[in-house]
């Protein structure tokens, strides 16, 4: 038996638990430099928001309707995350994160009233946490996901599925007319796996709705579409075809990059930009306690201004030996951009992606024609500084990002509002659960 728990409206949710000045009102998120809706409110749903919606379009809602718009604070929504998710993991044996507002429980075993411990669990989230949840049980794991949508739709919509299966959803305990009855209310793009296209294709060829999915032949629908839909109507028919998987697949590729604020016209702010890059990308490698084997840095101006000069360079560099050091790939980042850097350009946009990833326990040997011999008189050995990236790693989880970094990541004392690079986040709430000169102060 497998339960999926999902925050509501996630970002949104995140800022009200400190503000709740925001509750009941229509709310949205919006992305870096504040350009798209990127999360709603179920309020700012009502109004007709659409999801990645340009602000522009709807900017006239706040005079009109009272919508409010907050810039996106993804630290705190990370953090934030972390605790709900630790939460979660009380309620299960096993887990599987699978967003930074999803996760898979495993109950396999676990005896009682799942519906009374899906209660449990929405309860407690809420209260440590102040996020509200929405939780689906079913055999295998798209039924999981199915029917937490019907348990989040149910309590947004009234009358859309029967009132008890609002919030907290088990599709096992429904007998067979009333599972029946909830698939044909369901349309079939809200299935996992269903995207867009393919979606579009089935209403097409007249299948409308869970029901006619689930009543479709397998191997016709293998042939028109692919195996991972076969897949998806073996699942919603009660064939598990997907496991828990509890540790997250290695990334092949880790790639940070920031649209500006502004635009940067001088080296120094490139430096910066794709050194804090960088940084975080190989603080995210450690994570997943790998090695990189090459850099790719590319910073670029903006197609969108055709009375500018365009500008677009990118180049990947090879490392001696797969490291992990940030020392080492801001190195390498910071002298790529130094050779590709031209002055006299607008650039908006730059990045860094770390390839060639592998394990960072895996040492294949080099053959080095160019470099002294090791242990040569005068050479200077590249010493193991591992020690010294989780000391670093420990302090920034401790003290906030960015709180001891490499030199050249920032000449503005890590305040990001001062970047020559920064993103545009006039709206942003402070980062209340990561920074303590941002810390919310109760007084009495």
């Amino acid at each position: 038996m497998f339960a999926l728990v999902d925050a509501n409206n996630m970002y949104v949710s995140c800022e009200r638990v400190f503000q709740p000045r925001l509750c009941g009102r229509p709310v949205v998120v919006l992305s870096s430099n504040d350009g798209a809706c990127i999360a709603r409110s179920n309020e700012a749903k009502d109004l007709g928001v659409k999801m990645a919606q340009p602000w522009f379009q709807v900017r006239h809602l706040e005079r009109s309707a009272g919508l409010l718009a907050v810039s996106a604070n993804f630290e705190l929504y990370g953090d934030m995350s972390s605790r709900m998710m630790a939460v979660v993991a009380r309620f299960a044996p096993r887990q599987e994160v699978y967003s930074i507002d999803e996760s898979f429980l495993d109950f396999d075993g676990v005896r009682g009233d799942l519906v009374g411990i899906g209660r449990d669990l929405r309860a407690t989230v809420l209260m440590e946490t102040g996020l509200p949840t929405s939780v689906g049980f079913g055999p295998t794991k798209t039924l999981a996901k199915l029917a937490n949508h019907i348990a989040k739709t149910a309590d947004r919509k009234p009358g859309s599925y029967p009132g008890h299966l609002a919030q907290v959803c088990n599709l096992v305990t429904l007998s067979e007319a009333d599972r029946l009855k909830a698939f044909a209310a369901t349309e079939v793009g809200n299935v996992w796996g269903v995207g867009r296209k393919i979606g579009a294709r089935l209403v097409e060829g007249g299948v409308r709705t869970v029901l006619d999915l689930v009543r479709c032949d397998v191997a016709t629908l293998r042939k028109q579409f692919s195996v991972v839909l076969e897949k998806t109507v073996l699942e919603l028919r009660g064939t598990s075809c997907l496991s828990m998987d509890e540790a997250p697949a290695a990334k092949q590729q880790i790639l940070v990059s920031r649209s500006f604020g502004k635009a940067v016209t001088d080296v120094a702010g490139i430096v910066e930009a794709v050194s804090e890059f960088a940084s975080r990308a190989a603080e995210s490698l450690r994570l997943q306690d790998g090695a990189a084997g090459a850099v790719n840095v590319f910073f670029t101006t903006s197609p969108f201004r055709q009375n500018d000069r365009q500008h677009s360079p990118s180049v990947t560099v090879p490392l001696v030996r797969p490291t992990s050091d940030s020392r080492h790939l801001v190195g390498a980042a910071v002298a790529a951009v130094h050779r590709l850097f031209r002055p006299g350009f607008n650039y908006v946009k730059a990045g860094v992606m770390l390839v060639d990833l592998q394990p960072a326990g895996q040492r294949q040997g080099e053959l080095d024609l160019f470099s002294a011999v090791a242990g040569a008189p005068g050479e200077q050995l590249q010493r193991d500084r591992s020690a010294l990236m989780a000391t670093m790693d420990e302090l920034n989880r401790r003290f906030g990002r960015s709180s001891v970094h490499i030199g050249s990541a920032s000449t503005s004392a890590h305040d990001t509002d001062e970047r020559s690079w920064a993103t545009r986040q006039e709206r942003r709430s402070p980062r209340f659960t990561t920074r303590w000169d941002e810390m919310p102060m109760v007084r009495g």
